[in-house]
């Protein structure tokens, strides 16, 4: 009885270490997308379009972007 709440404790260890670790450079890539989306949003209002529609281009544009960077393709 005793091993299987080591085996379990050991277990749940690994888990909560798995969901702790980051991937590398996961905080560059976000903070790559956040100054992408803030100027893309900064200049989309600035030419007179509406939340909507600055979220929706912005995120897609800055998500492209962030994707060709981390796979090193071009669209």
């Amino acid at each position: 009885m005793a091993n299987k709440f080591v085996a379990v404790f050991l277990v749940c260890i690994v888990v909560a270490a798995t969901m702790c670790v980051e991937e590398v450079g996961a905080h560059e890539s976000k903070d790559h997308f956040s100054k992408c989306f803030k100027e893309c949003d900064k200049e989309c209002h600035e030419n007179g379009h509406g939340n909507t529609f600055c979220e929706m281009k912005c995120d897609e544009d800055c998500g492209a972007k962030e994707a060709e960077a981390k796979l090193n393709i071009k669209f």
